[in-house]
């Protein structure tokens, strides 16, 4: 009996580890940095090093894990690329909408009150050759923003 219950529980896992599998092979990095107390300070940088990575070929996307506490209905965000040596190669600012500006409901996926908001990066150059760091700032010109709970960078196959 034992010995059955183990070949039914490898039949049943197989298949699932193939599904994950097959649906996760167009991503090249996911990583999300939580914040402490549910709260993204001015002073802290969410930075990302990342391997050569051909951005030709790839779309990357930032990743804000937000709740219903959040008290603006977008959030800026500096974004700044820098190569292995600390040379700025890009710098631009994002505006991305958590919260639908007339209705108030949240933006984005998610159940309860937390979601997952994601939105484009600007990577036009190609960075095969070298290791880069992606770097994110709040530029909401207020020290500390409350329901702000993680903040992540997804590279995908295109």
């Amino acid at each position: 009996m034992k010995k059955r219950n183990r070949l039914f529980l490898f039949c049943l896992l197989l298949p699932l580890m193939w599904f994950f599998h097959a649906c996760n092979s167009d991503r090249i990095f996911e990583d999300y940095l939580g914040m402490e107390s549910l709260t993204w300070a001015i002073s802290d940088t969410v930075s990302f090093e990342l391997t050569p990575v051909n951005t030709e070929q790839t779309v990357s996307t930032i990743g804000i894990r937000y709740n219903d506490s959040f008290e603006f209905h977008n959030l800026y965000v500096r974004f700044l690329l820098k190569d292995s040596i600390g040379q700025h190669l890009a710098d631009s600012l994002i505006n991305i909408d958590l919260f639908d500006s007339k209705t108030g409901k949240p933006l984005g996926d998610g159940f309860g009150n937390v979601f997952t908001k994601y939105d484009t990066l600007p990577l036009t150059q190609v960075f095969e050759n070298q290791k880069i760091k992606v770097q994110f700032i709040q530029y909401m010109r207020k020290d500390n923003l409350q329901g702000i709970e993680a903040v992540g960078l997804k590279i995908i196959r295109k």
